[in-house]
């Protein structure tokens, strides 16, 4: 069969054997059926949410005259920027009920939760919020993104019980009521986006981020396949909840589960302890997808240069490897042991230095200094980290924090523990895969020949994904997989 995978801004296609199983989310398996989408039923299924919250009083009831209110919404990397996005919706039936209750448009303040992510452009901030939302509180000063290396504005709250610091923005803690605008969608890092996840990466510090986001907790077997038991869920649970002990008072969640094109499927409200089990029943019938019927020997997927976390995200070898290995995070119960990965990448030496700076000097080390695999490099995390100019540049110049690659490379070395081999098909600059360790060859019909003579033998079960980068992604699960503990 002739498929087509995506390549740098365009296509590449690739003749597969005809008995090759393909997977496309959302037209393979069709997702739950999501709300229409027109503005006033999102909107009035929004306000049914929000008025009867799940654990907690009400936005009526928690807010008055006086109270300051801090909304706490995902970057562009999440959720959708179309008309009727879960983020604009919400945004509005919540100002309703804060109006209502007395609260005055002063007293209100929009914070991008980026984290380690870039900080909001002025142009991201109007897709994100619209036109309209933000021609009203931009100009006053009342939309900004969270700079998690402002130390005037960030808070230290200590330790969680278990040892993890906690550092998190000041205007949320000190506010009488944040609220996070959140989505359940599939995420390899925990599960699901949305709930504790938002704020305990969204408005925090890498010293907090670096207690979850690091081999230690991302190697363990609790995190391949993806689940929302393993350490690192326990852990932004913990953070969460211990942020709300320090401020007194629960954050108030509104997330929506996503489909697909993230069109909201579902909406859930209410204190996050009680809401994300209760969002995460309905989200498991879109998100963990029983389907394979024998496991698979290969894997074939396609990798454009702009997706997820931007430009240059899929020719940045860094990024590559983090790429690849969430497909084996999502994707692991269908894997055999031995899999191999045929992906399809330009790979032509784009690192985008402007909005990662440093991860050319991170690729570089990785070549050298005894370095065998990228576990090697954990022990310059905090020397990037405090680099001042990579600092000054995340804060100032819309680039990641540095200490975001090393969170990459935690993520990137799963690929390789779960794989036997992994081909880069197309590589403009072939030399900066083989230097991750990748195998390169110019065409998908010349990998496949090469892993069948190596690896798979000459009949492989293959898994083609074409539009993996493309729409919202699924853990994909075996057709009698028991899931009732995902």
């Amino acid at each position: 069969m002739k498929l087509h995978f995506e390549y740098g801004h365009g296509l590449m296609s690739a003749d597969l054997p005809d008995r090759t199983d393909v997977f496309i989310p959302g037209e393979t398996v069709k997702d739950p059926p999501c709300l229409p989408q027109d503005w006033d039923t999102l909107y009035n299924a929004t306000l049914e949410s929000i008025r009867n919250p799940i654990g907690m009083e009400p936005l009526r009831r928690l807010a008055h005259k006086g109270s300051t209110v801090v909304f706490v919404i995902p970057d562009i990397v999440k959720g959708g920027v179309q008309p009727t996005s879960h983020r604009k919706v919400a945004v509005r039936a919540c100002l309703s009920e804060l109006y209502a209750a007395g609260v005055e448009k002063k007293d209100i303040l929009f914070m991008i939760s980026n984290g380690l992510h870039p900080r909001a452009t002025t142009s991201e901030m109007k897709k994100i919020l619209g036109d309209e939302l933000f021609s009203e509180f931009y100009d006053s000063g009342q939309i900004t993104s969270h700079d998690s290396e402002d130390y005037a504005h960030m808070v230290n709250l200590g330790t969680t019980p278990h040892g993890d610091p906690v550092l998190m923005n000041k205007y949320v803690y000190e506010c009488d009521v944040p609220i996070l605008i959140g989505h359940t969608q599939g995420n390899p890092y925990g599960g699901y986006s949305g709930g504790y996840k938002h704020c305990s990466t969204g408005i925090t510090h890498w010293r907090s981020i670096a207690s979850h986001h690091v081999p230690q907790v991302m190697h363990r077997s609790d995190f391949t396949p993806v689940s929302g038991h393993s350490l690192m869920r326990t852990k932004f649970d913990e953070i969460g909840m211990y942020m709300e002990e320090k401020m007194g008072h629960p954050f108030f969640c509104c997330d929506a589960v996503l489909d697909t094109h993230s069109r909201q499927i579902a909406i859930y409200s209410g204190y996050a302890k009680e809401m994300q089990p209760v969002s995460w029943l309905s989200a498991n019938k879109r998100t963990y997808v029983p389907f394979a019927k024998e496991k698979y020997d290969v894997m074939v997927f396609g990798m454009p240069q702009d997706f997820h976390y931007g430009n240059g995200m899929g020719t940045n070898p860094i990024q590559m490897m983090q790429a690849l290995s969430a497909q084996v995070i999502r994707h692991k119960r269908v894997m055999k042991e031995n899999c191999v990965i045929i992906c399809s990448s330009v790979c032509n030496g784009y690192f985008h230095d402007e909005r990662w700076p440093y991860l050319r000097e991170l690729y570089e080390l990785f070549q050298h200094d005894y370095m065998q695999i990228l576990p090697d490099m954990n022990r310059y995390g905090e020397y990037f980290a405090t680099n001042q100019e990579y600092i000054r540049k995340y804060r100032f110049a819309n680039a990641f924090h540095p200490f975001h690659g090393f969170s990459m490379m935690s993520c990137a070395h799963i690929a390789e523990m779960n794989t036997s081999a992994i081909y880069i098909v197309g590589a403009q600059e072939p030399g900066i895969a083989r230097g991750m360790g990748l195998k390169t060859r110019a065409t998908f019909e010349e990998a496949l020949a090469d892993a069948k003579r190596k690896y798979v033998g000459p009949n492989p079960n293959i898994l083609a994904l074409p539009k993996t980068f493309q729409v919202g992604a699924v853990h994909l699960c075996m057709a009698d997989d028991d899931l009732s503990g995902v």
